[in-house]
């Protein structure tokens, strides 16, 4: 098993379509820990970290977003793995 740990940034209409809570929903669901949050430019930043395939698995639904989103780039780049995180939770 790898653990990765993945920062995104998402562009498109992904604020007021509940995209943080769909993002939350989906990671925990999959066991990726971590956080999400809105920036005040209109985008969507995560930090994920867990199971390679699990935060590949979460990259994919958050690249469809919820119904009324619609994503128009996910720019993800790896970073170190830390396992800092417990829990997957909007930040504010």
């Amino acid at each position: 098993m790898s653990l990765v740990r993945v920062r995104m940034v998402v562009d498109g209409r992904v604020q007021g379509v509940f995209f943080r809570d769909f993002t939350r929903q989906r990671a925990r669901a999959l066991g990726v820990m971590g956080w999400v949050r809105n920036l005040v430019d209109g985008r969507v930043e995560a930090l994920l970290e867990g199971e390679d395939q699990a935060v590949r698995s979460l990259l994919d639904h958050v690249a469809e977003g919820p119904p009324h989103a619609h994503v128009a780039n996910v720019d993800a780049v790896h970073e170190t793995y830390t396992g800092e995180f417990d829990d997957f939770r909007i930040v504010y």
